[in-house]
């Protein structure tokens, strides 16, 4: 065990959990002041929620039968056997001198995976701002992530090593089992998806759970473009560079080791969404006359959200191309909202969504080594495809399906009225702002 990659783990679990905080003051500071503490506490209830459900059963689910001794969830549904997911491995490691095959405690990847969880729930309630219930929104955040999330996340990131392999050399070891998408589809193709950190099981996965949602809850009251401005840019540039911030954790941690991958995806993660702010800017100023600088925040996000599954798999040269496309396209689809008629409140589909498919398809042609430009093979993009697709699916209809249940049964968006009158007040008895002193 590495002293060294645990510490490494540890920091980049901290950086993607303070994501999560920093996604509340950017979707924050997009909304009406009159929803600013309803779209914060969406964030902060997934931090809760989740946090409690993937130590419940939620990493089971995720991880079961993963990385062999030492390094496994547990097969089954309820309930985590400590003994197997690290305080055993931990005991016996400091008192006995016993190594779990792996350059890192067991629950330093527990709490890492945990964070990619909380990040990927509270990314679906963009879509739904300024008019779901709080109380609806956790109990659909609890039941997508059990029906949905836990289970790609298992497609995507879960691994078995390979008979009698021990990882003790983590660099060297090879992985012969795991999730269908990333290990199934090899032994039908002879490759498997490539998604490094999540452009399926968390961006593609939240946007699509994200406009289902947007189509069960419909429009907002007075629903056309330019319905409402930005409340607060300064919370959405702050909000952008927290995120910003927490995605070299995303990322980079995402190698589970400090060494040349990890480099790679830390820097593709800087200069991807640099060139995807500046092709934004561009776009922005075509169109509309002015650079904005909630248009450099949502660019930013962009080429972060693109460059997730391609981070550790690019060139940086490549890095930089994935960036601008990914700027100039979520730029212009952002607009889809209103000629398709869906209300994606703050722009989940058009960001995330269409950000994930453009990094998660890129690889199929780009991806040094596997890419069509080197290995002049189309089979890598068809893997990618299927990838990409079947989360899409898998998440819209799973998301729909609960998020039309609720509204029919307890109701998740509020009264238009209470729309009108202020969400804030209606649900939490709060306001974002006050600026005088009733008892003055």
């Amino acid at each position: 065990m590495d002293s060294g990659n645990t510490a490494f783990l540890l920091i980049a679990s901290a950086l993607v959990l303070l994501m999560t905080p920093g996604l509340a003051f950017f979707y924050g500071g997009l909304v009406k002041a009159k929803s600013v503490i309803s779209m914060m506490m969406m964030s902060f209830g997934a931090i809760g929620l989740i946090g409690v459900l993937w130590a419940l059963y939620g990493y089971a689910i995720s991880f079961a039968g993963a990385g062999g001794p030492g390094f496994s969830g547990v097969d089954g549904f309820l309930g985590i056997n400590m003994g197997n997911v690290g305080l055993t491995a931990a005991y016996d490691q400091a008192v006995n001198g016993v190594d779990n095959g792996l350059p890192y405690p067991d629950l330093a990847f527990v709490a890492f995976q945990a964070t990619f969880a909380i990040i990927t729930v509270a990314l679906i309630s963009g879509a739904i701002a300024d008019r779901a219930k709080f109380g609806a929104w956790m109990i659909f955040a609890g039941i997508w992530s059990t029906v949905v999330y836990f289970p790609v996340a298992s497609w995507v990131f879960n691994f078995t090593l390979g008979e009698n392999e021990n990882a003790a050399d983590f660099s060297a070891a090879t992985f012969s089992d795991g999730g269908w998408l990333t290990y199934g589809l090899q032994n039908v193709f002879g490759v498997g998806a490539l998604d490094f950190a999540g452009g399926t099981a968390v961006h593609i996965n939240a946007g699509a759970a994200a406009l289902a949602l947007a189509l069960v809850l419909g429009k907002r009251v007075g629903f056309a473009k330019g319905i409402s401005v930005p409340h607060n840019p300064p919370f959405v540039l702050l909000g952008a560079g927290l995120l910003w911030f927490g995605w070299f954790g995303f990322n980079a941690g995402s190698e589970l080791a400090a060494d040349g991958f990890a480099a790679v995806a830390f820097v593709n993660t800087l200069i991807a969404p640099a060139a995807a702010l500046l092709a934004w800017l561009v776009v922005e100023k075509i169109k509309d006359g002015k650079p904005t600088s909630v248009g450099a925040a949502s660019g930013a996000v962009a080429g972060l959200v693109a460059i997730t599954p391609a981070c550790a798999f690019l060139t940086p040269g490549w890095a930089l191309v994935l960036g601008a496309i990914a700027g100039v396209v979520c730029a212009l689809a952002i607009d889809l909202k209103f000629k398709l008629g869906f209300d994606d409140s703050l722009d989940v589909v058009g960001i995330h969504l269409v950000g994930g498919l453009i990094g998660t398809l890129f690889l199929g042609i780009f991806a040094t080594g596997a890419g069509f430009i080197y290995s002049g093979s189309g089979v890598q993009l068809l893997v990618q495809a299927i990838a990409a697709f079947s989360v899409l699916i898998f998440s819209f209809v799973g998301a729909y399906v609960i998020g039309f249940i609720l509204e029919k049964t307890m109701g998740f968006r509020i009264k238009s009225e209470d729309e009108i009158a202020g969400i804030d007040t209606v649900v939490h008895g709060e306001e974002g702002y006050v600026f005088t002193d009733a008892k003055a």
